[in-house]
Order: structure tokens, then C-alpha cells, then sequence
């Protein structure tokens, strides 16, 4: 268990993780742009794999993912296979990671 003034300095970390991360959105975006347009295009409206995509941090199994948003199992597997494909998934298939940086309303962005 950690300490009570380990937890609160954790919880610093995060926050000061987060505001950095807040100032380097655009910087990030610019990089990524056609990474970006490629997961929207392969994606879509579908609110189901946007939560997926958004879940996809290398530490769920595909089955765990599949329970937290109710998307169909082979409707996962393909969205799996189509970002793998094009180089938008890093590590292995089991346990997806986003190979870029997303905030997390990418999916309600313009």
C-alpha cells in the first residue's frame, strides 16, 4: 500500500501530466494529422468503436473491451485488424495500444 503522502504526490503527477499534455494537444495534432484522419476514416460515427478506440491503451484484452462497450466481437476484431494494418496499433493484437496520442474527445472534435 503506499502512504498517504505518496498517493498525494501521485495525484500531483497526474494533474501536472495532464496540464502538460492539455499544452501539447496542438503540436500533437499537427504531427499526427494523417494518422488522425486515417483512425476517423476507419472508425466512423460508430459510438461503440470510439469508446473501444478509446480504451485501446495496451492493458485490456480485447474481451474486456468488448464488455465496457457492448461492441460486437467481430466488429472489434475488425477495427482491430484495419488500425493494426495501417500502422495505428502498437504491440500485439490481444491487448490493442493506440500507437499515437488522443485526447479524450478526439471523437467530438470537427
Amino acid at each position: 500500500m503506499h502512504s498517504e503522502h505518496e498517493q498525494l504526490l501521485l495525484e500531483e503527477i497526474r494533474q501536472i501530466r495532464q496540464l502538460l499534455e492539455l499544452m501539447a494537444e496542438p503540436a500533437i495534432a499537427q504531427r499526427d494529422a494523417k494518422l488522425r484522419d486515417a483512425l476517423r476514416g476507419i472508425v466512423g460515427a460508430s459510438v461503440k468503436k470510439q469508446q473501444s478506440v478509446l480504451l485501446m491503451n495496451g492493458t485490456r484484452t480485447q474481451k474486456h473491451i468488448i464488455t465496457e462497450t457492448a461492441v460486437h466481437q467481430g466488429e472489434l476484431s475488425t477495427l482491430v485488424s484495419k488500425l493494426d494494418a495501417v500502422g495505428l496499433l502498437a504491440g500485439d493484437k490481444k491487448h490493442p495500444k493506440l500507437a499515437l496520442s488522443i485526447p479524450a474527445n478526439f471523437f467530438e472534435e470537427p
